[in-house]
């Protein structure tokens, strides 16, 4: 089974965040085939259009967008914010969309997950963090969904892991299906390069 590079953006800043601890705890089932990574989105300077004329981006642009692209897949865990994405995460997204045409999202399998202590899981916040997706042409999994409602510092043990549980089956869950579906899409694009190269030598003038 195939081992994947997962970049994690976490949507709080917090340094007891619960969608942090949720994360972790992904990382934690699933780390024998996903080799997570937290990319830190705190400190990247507000988007302004005036950087994309520059000959030289600044530096936490520059390494933020080398870590999105090294990984093969994302995984957004996230609150919501006044019922939308959390004003830290949507200013990554629009670093890594920038420069026009040089996106570091494209094509990236992704997956979506929003915790809060409130009842609703951050519906908002989850869909609209789709909806971007959508755009930067990053085929997002579909089911499970994950809102993580009722999500409290009692749902973790000492080391920061969830605790046994329904909402760590949940999870457990969750961590399964992203890594087939990072995998599934991954096995797909090889197997329709395999087929496109197949079809160009097929098409290829034979030696006179």
């Amino acid at each position: 089974m195939a081992t994947y590079k997962i970049a994690i953006l976490v949507g709080s800043l917090r340094e007891e965040s619960l969608n942090r601890r949720v994360a972790q705890s992904i990382c934690a089932i699933r780390g024998d085939h996903l080799e997570c990574s937290m990319v830190q989105i705190g400190k990247l300077p507000l988007y302004n259009q005036d950087y994309d004329a520059l000959p030289e981006q600044p530096e936490e642009y520059v390494r933020f967008r080398d870590q999105i692209r090294s990984a093969d897949g994302i995984l957004f865990v996230t609150p919501e914010y006044n019922r939308g994405v959390p004003g830290v995460l949507k200013n990554a997204i629009d670093v890594g969309s920038r420069p026009y045409g040089e996106s570091v999202w494209n094509g990236k399998p992704a997956a979506i997950i929003s915790a809060s202590p409130g009842s609703i899981g951050g519906f908002g916040a989850n869909h609209q963090l789709r909806q971007a997706c959508v755009f930067l042409n990053m085929p997002v999994m579909q089911q499970p969904e994950a809102y993580l409602g009722n999500v409290t510092d009692d749902s973790f043990d000492a080391d920061g892991c969830l605790k046994d549980g329904p909402l760590k089956d949940l999870v457990t869950k969750l961590a399964h299906a992203f890594h087939d579906w990072v995998d599934v899409i991954h096995r797909a694009r090889a197997a329709l390069a395999g087929t496109e190269e197949r079809k160009a030598k097929e098409r290829e003038p034979a030696d006179a």
